[in-house]
């Protein structure tokens, strides 16, 4: 039998006295969504990574534009080097050498280069998955918004189901209160004996004792939708909504469902091409690069350090152009492109396992949901008949005609059936939170 104790530690709201300092907040069911999407680290995290990604794209796309850097080198010779001259430079035997030093004690040289890709297979294929990147971190967020918001949906319903508990729970503490009163004054009056005034007393003892445990759980369930909205703890929540068989009409289904619509299967989709994009990268890592570059550098030589003072200093200037054909490379590249290909494989097959997944939830949801609504009928109508015949039997007792067994008896069945009632009502409820996530519909 389900009951409140079945309840994720989160199930109503906080039924505490105002403390100076806190906040009092009163949300609805959308309005907590709203606050758990502006407040939830998770969400805070997954649209900084979607901010990472446009980092990650502009540093794809400098590597287009030209790259250009300066460099100044200075050396202090302790040695100057020595150069060997052939003897018969001046005058000597051939084969013969003679040191020579060459240079100065300080030499600065201040250059600029500047590199410019023309073709860059790997670059090529990186400009086109940017756009294909960002969508994948859009869609990451998606998902990772909407699973905050169907766990504080399903929280928040568990709340408010834990609150109509929580409510039949004090009605019959108030019905037990009376009965008690009632036979009292029917033991004063003879009518009844001792025993019968203690097992009303043991029975009423025993409501009050589970209201004290429930009301122990609703509190903590209260902080666990605070801390899943990441609401601060010494904030007041207060659930403004209310659960009722009205939820379950808003409840349609689709004839088929649209895949793309599902936000796990779009992610994976767009994953699917950035790793047909990883492919085609390691495929033009074997084609050859073009790359222009020039360089201008001034060079000065002094005997003494006074490189702020007048002298010569000497340019050299150049332009390039620079082909790099792959050759070989042990094999490598030829296990990168394969590894790829493989990770593209794996990728088709989590398509086709996640359509069936998606199938198979929305197949099990709608029986969930026409079962649940099916239950809740028939639930609801045992509930208001068993209140009938706690009330009968009540009224009976009250004349003499009936046993305080009976009545112990109809209330506990009578406990029985709101149970029964509430949880079919959650489940109904929450099969239509599946249904709507498993068709793309939330």
């Amino acid at each position: 039998m389900w009951t409140i104790r079945t309840f994720v530690a989160g199930c109503l709201l906080l039924t505490g006295t105002v403390v100076w300092g806190q906040n009092r907040n009163e949300f609805s069911l959308n309005q907590a969504v709203d606050y758990a999407m502006q407040h939830s680290t998770v969400v805070k995290n997954a649209l900084l990574d979607i901010k990472i990604q446009q980092q990650s794209n502009r540093e794809i796309t400098a590597m287009a534009f030209p790259q250009l850097q300066t460099s100044l080198t200075m050396n202090d010779y302790l040695e100057i080097p020595t150069s060997l001259v052939p003897g018969e430079f001046t005058g000597g035997a051939p084969g013969t050498f003679f040191p020579i030093r060459f240079g100065t004690k300080y030499n600065v040289t201040g250059s600029m280069e500047m590199t410019q890709i023309l073709f860059d297979g790997q670059i090529f294929v990186g400009l086109q998955a940017r756009r294909a990147a960002m969508e994948f971190s859009n869609k990451q967020a998606e998902v990772t918004k909407e699973m905050i918001k169907v766990n504080v949906m399903k929280l928040y319903y568990q709340l408010l189901v834990g609150r109509k508990q929580m409510e039949s729970l004090e009605a019959n503490i108030d019905r037990f209160e009376k009965l008690l009163k009632d036979t009292r004054e029917i033991f004063k009056n003879g009518f009844a004996e001792k025993l019968d005034v203690d097992k009303v007393s043991v029975q009423l003892n025993n409501l009050q004792t589970e209201k004290t445990k429930v009301a122990s759980l609703l509190d903590a369930g209260n902080a666990a939708l605070k801390f899943l909205m990441n609401m601060p703890q010494d904030d007041q929540l207060v659930l403004t909504d209310s659960i009722s068989e009205s939820e379950l009409t808003g409840i349609s289904f689709t004839d088929s469902v649209s895949y793309s619509k599902v936000k796990e299967y779009s992610l994976l989709e767009t994953g699917y091409q950035l790793s047909k994009y990883n492919v085609r990268r390691y495929q033009f890592s074997s084609y050859p690069t073009v790359a222009l570059f020039a360089s201008y550098n001034r060079n000065a030589q002094r005997s003494e350090f006074d490189f702020l003072k007048s002298g010569d200093w000497f340019p050299a200037s150049l332009l390039g152009l620079r082909l790099q054909i792959p050759m070989f490379n042990g094999f490598a590249r030829q296990s990168r492109i394969e590894k790829a290909r493989l990770e593209l494989v794996k990728t088709e097959n989590s398509l086709e396992q996640m359509r069936r997944n998606i199938d198979n939830n929305e197949f099990q949801a709608r029986l969930r949901i026409r079962s649940a609504v099916s239950t809740v009928e028939a639930q609801r109508k045992n509930m208001q008949l068993a209140e009938q015949v706690y009330f009968v039997t009540k009224l009976k007792y009250e004349q003499g005609l009936g046993s305080q067994q009976e009545i112990y008896n109809a209330q506990t069945e009578l406990k029985v059936a709101q149970n029964n009632y509430y949880a079919a009502l959650y489940d109904a409820v929450i099969a239509g939170v599946d249904y709507r996530k498993a068709t793309g519909n939330l």
